[in-house]
């Protein structure tokens, strides 16, 4: 399950879109940390899923400034 699906992302704002970003990222940092320091992940899927929505969103970004 996609947590930004492209349809959504194109009805965002480019501001919208880079905080959207920048959430993502963040929270991948806070799940890779808590692996390393011996946790789990609570959904191991979520960190994969959370980088493709990245790129949908680098992506989507990319086609708006050519």
């Amino acid at each position: 399950m996609a947590i930004l699906k492209a349809e959504e992302a194109r009805d965002l704002s480019d501001k919208e879109l880079k905080e959207k970003m920048n959430d993502l990222r963040k929270e991948i940092i806070e799940e890779k940390g808590q692996i390393e320091i011996g946790g789990f992940a609570d959904n191991p899927g979520r960190i994969s899923e959370m980088r493709k929505t990245i790129a949908r969103i680098k992506t989507i970004l990319n086609e708006r400034s050519n």
